[in-house]
């Protein structure tokens, strides 16, 4: 008489295998996706903090004159310095002090578009200075 064995099956099928290639596919694009995001924002972030930043050394310089009011060479060259992104400043930028007709507030707004953003996708940042008149109207000692 003979007894038959039965043979167990090991390994994995064909179809196993392509569902699991499958999955870690898409585990593996969506990871690359959130890379691709997270730099996206990272640059973002550089840039608004690059923004913040040259708007706060115009102010600088207006309060190391001791008013809003600078030479129009000082604001064209800061202005140059925005638009260049080689040196300091920000992508397709454009910077502009205005200073209002009182002459005690200038409002300094800095507008960039990301390389990539779509045609409209601006950004913008936008401060207002005030240097306040020596106290007692006279000047410092």
């Amino acid at each position: 008489m003979k007894t038959r064995t039965l043979r167990r099956s090991r390994g994995l099928s064909m179809i196993e295998v392509l569902v699991a290639v499958v999955l870690i596919s898409f585990g593996i694009l969506g990871l690359v996706s959130l890379q691709a995001r997270a730099v996206q924002v990272s640059v973002s972030a550089e840039d608004s903090q690059r923004a913040a930043l040259l708007a706060g050394e115009i102010a600088a310089t207006m309060w190391g004159e001791n008013t809003v009011s600078l030479d129009e060479a000082v604001v064209e060259a800061w202005a140059d310095r925005v638009a260049d992104p080689a040196v300091t400043g920000l992508p397709n930028a454009t910077g502009t002090v205005v200073v209002d007709a009182g002459g005690d507030v200038a409002r300094v707004t800095i507008t960039w578009r990301a390389p990539h953003a779509a045609e409209g996708e601006e950004n913008r940042y936008v401060t207002d200075i005030v240097i306040p008149p020596p106290v007692g109207g006279g000047a410092a000692p």
